[in-house]
């Protein structure tokens, strides 16, 4: 269970119209953008905004594995140890994720991104 890489940072803003502006304006690329989230990029790296209406999580970071086994393994060790996580989420982009908290209540998400979805500017 080795995540390829810290993929994203998760945080929460008041306007999202507002913040993918601002964050364009710093030079990052908007892979997605909805009513209450959107998700922008610096290479292969991302900045998750969420309104106060996003309802799937709050502020977090992301491991990406770019193998779904590994997820599914990590999930049932997590789960064994007494780790908090929620369900496996399977996403319309072809990924798949849960979420976990630490010992001190971070949020954290594990997420599998496929070859053909990261090579892609939609992948979350």
């Amino acid at each position: 269970m080795k995540p390829s890489r810290l993929g994203h940072v998760a945080i929460c803003v008041e306007d999202i119209d507002r913040a993918v502006t601002f964050y364009q304006g710093l030079g990052m690329e908007v892979a997605w953008h909805d009513k209450d989230w959107a998700y922008v990029k610096a290479g292969e790296d991302g900045l998750a905004l969420l309104s106060p209406n996003y309802e799937q999580a709050g502020p977090h970071f992301g491991f990406v594995f770019s193998d779904r086994a590994e997820v599914d393994t990590a999930y049932a060790r997590l789960k064994a140890d007494g780790v908090f996580v929620t369900e496996i989420h399977e996403h319309r982009d072809g990924t798949a994720s849960f979420y976990g908290k630490d010992p001190d209540g971070n949020w954290f998400e594990y997420l599998y991104e496929p070859a053909s979805v990261a090579a892609t500017p939609a992948a979350v």
